[in-house]
C-alpha cells in the first residue's frame, strides 16, 4: 500500500533576478537567510521590550544587538568546523570563512553567544552575565525556531525514513521515500519554548532568580534536540555506528547545565536591580 506523504520541492530561494551590473549577476536571496535576519529582528525587538520594562540603560541596545550576531555566527561556524568536519576543514583552512557554502552548529553559537555576553556584561552592563543570559535566551529560543524553519526550506537536516502520514519526500536532495520533517519538530519545540519562557518573564517573578530563564532554555532546547536526534539522519559519516550521535554528545551538558542552574535558581534570594538613573551614569 502506498504511503501518505507530503511532496516537498520548495526552492530555497525566494526569487531569482538576472542582474548585468557591475559585480551582480544574479540576486537570489534565500529563505534560510530572510528568516535567520527574521528571528534576529523578532529577537531584537524582544529584548527591547525588556530592557524598557526594568527601565536599563536604553543604550546597551545599542550594542548588544552586534555582540549577538556575531558571536552567533561566528560561534556556528567555528561548531560545525571543529565538531563534525575538522577532518575535512584542517586541509582546507581558506574554505572556513565561506559560511555562504553552509555548515553551521547551533551548539557552537550558543558557545558563542555565552563568550561575548560574558564581553558584553564585564565591558557595557557591569552585572553578571547571567543576568543577561537570563533575559537573551527568551528571543534566541524564537531565533532558533525561525532558523529550523530556514532549514526546512533548504531541504536539510531531515529525518531518518518514516511511514507517518506527514512525512515529506524532499525531492531536490533526490529523495523518493517520505523522512521525518524533524527541522519543523524542532522548530515547534523550540516554539513551546519560547512561549514558556515568555510566560515566565512577564506574568511571574522567576525573572528575577537568575538562572532560572537560562536554565528553562537549556533544557528545552537541548533535550528537545536530544531526542529528536534518534530520528535525525547523521550529518557526517563519522556518526554512522555511534550509539549518541554528535548533536546529541553536545547537547548533552547543556541539560545537565540546565536543571543545575534551575535547582540553583530556586535556593538563591531574587536579586531585583535599581531602574537606570540617568545622572549617576
Amino acid at each position: 500500500m502506498e504511503i501518505a506523504s507530503i511532496i516537498w520541492n520548495v526552492k530555497p530561494e525566494i526569487f531569482s533576478l538576472d542582474v548585468n551590473w557591475w559585480i551582480f549577476g544574479t540576486i537570489a536571496p534565500r529563505w534560510y537567510g530572510f528568516l535567520f535576519a527574521l528571528g534576529f529582528l523578532l529577537g531584537y525587538n524582544i529584548e527591547e521590550r525588556m530592557f524598557k520594562f526594568e527601565k536599563v540603560n536604553p543604550k546597551w541596545m545599542e550594542s548588544i544587538f552586534l555582540y549577538v550576531l556575531v558571536a552567533t555566527v561566528v560561534g556556528a561556524r567555528l561548531g560545525h568546523v571543529f565538531f563534525y568536519e575538522w577532518g575535512y576543514y584542517s586541509q582546507h583552512l581558506a574554505e572556513i570563512p565561506k559560511i555562504w557554502h553552509g555548515g553551521l552548529a547551533s551548539h557552537g553559537g550558543t558557545i558563542g553567544i555565552i563568550i561575548a555576553i560574558y564581553f558584553f556584561s564585564k565591558k557595557v552592563t557591569h552585572r553578571p552575565i547571567i543576568y543577561t543570559l537570563d533575559r537573551l535566551a527568551v528571543p534566541v529560543a524564537l531565533a532558533a525556531a525561525c532558523i529550523r524553519f530556514g532549514n526546512l526550506m533548504n531541504s536539510e537536516i531531515y529525518g531518518v525514513q518514516t511511514s507517518l502520514p506527514w512525512g515529506f519526500i524532499f525531492v531536490r536532495n533526490g529523495e523518493t521515500l517520505p523522512k521525518h520533517p524533524t527541522q519543523i519538530y524542532e522548530a515547534l519545540s523550540y516554539l513551546i519554548t519560547f512561549g514558556i519562557m515568555m510566560y515566565l518573564y512577564w506574568k511571574t517573578e522567576l525573572r528575577n532568580k537568575q538562572g532560572f530563564l537560562l536554565g528553562v532554555f537549556f533544557i528545552g532546547i537541548f533535550l528537545t534536540r536530544f531526542f529528536i536526534e534518534f530520528i535525525k539522519q547523521n550529518q557526517v559519516n563519522f556518526e554512522n555506528g555511534m550509539a549518541l550521535n554528535m548533536g546529541q554528545i553536545l547537547s548533552i551538558p547543556f541539560v545537565l547545565a540546565g536543571i543545575f542552574l534551575i535547582i540553583r535558581a530556586l535556593k538563591l534570594p531574587a536579586v531585583i536591580y535599581p531602574p537606570y538613573d540617568p545622572k549617576k551614569g
